[in-house]
């Protein structure tokens, strides 16, 4: 398996929030896996948002939009 960027503890934490009893740590792993992806389209899309405009630094209105469009919002 790759390194994470996202730690494991809190995907526990975040599958408990959503009312799971236990969570394994495969599961924890495999959420962070998942998460990490999103997040990677979402910061790409953010990119291309702010070059656009001429920036490079990523806005918070630019993660925003580009949460919306890659989650389909």
């Amino acid at each position: 398996m790759t390194n994470l960027e996202l730690a494991v503890a809190p995907m526990h934490r975040l599958c408990k929030k959503a009312g799971a009893d236990r969570v394994s740590e495969a599961a924890a792993k495999e959420l962070a896996k998942v998460l990490e992806d999103v997040g990677l389209k979402i910061a790409k899309e953010a990119l291309d948002f702010a070059m656009h405009a001429g920036r490079k630094t990523i806005k918070a209105e630019d993660i925003e939009i580009a949460g919306k469009k890659v989650l389909g919002r």
